[in-house]
């Protein structure tokens, strides 16, 4: 997911995207476990993913609060 596509997105998609990416990593994590896992850099990309729509989110927020 490019940057560029998560600034496009809504507040309250960003939140819904947010929490459809923290259930693919809990899936990731649980498969991993059990080693049924097929591509381990999956879990890395999700992080990723994770920590992107975190930082767009606050960047909103802050610039909602300072106007």
């Amino acid at each position: 997911m490019k940057p560029a596509e998560v600034r496009d997105l809504t507040v309250a998609e960003l939140n819904q995207k947010l929490s459809d990416l923290k259930a693919e990593l809990f899936n990731l994590r649980f498969q991993h476990a059990v080693n049924q896992l097929d591509n381990p850099m999956r879990i890395k990309a999700v992080k990723r993913d994770i920590a992107r729509v975190k930082t767009i989110l606050l960047e909103k927020e802050t610039r909602e609060s300072v106007q």
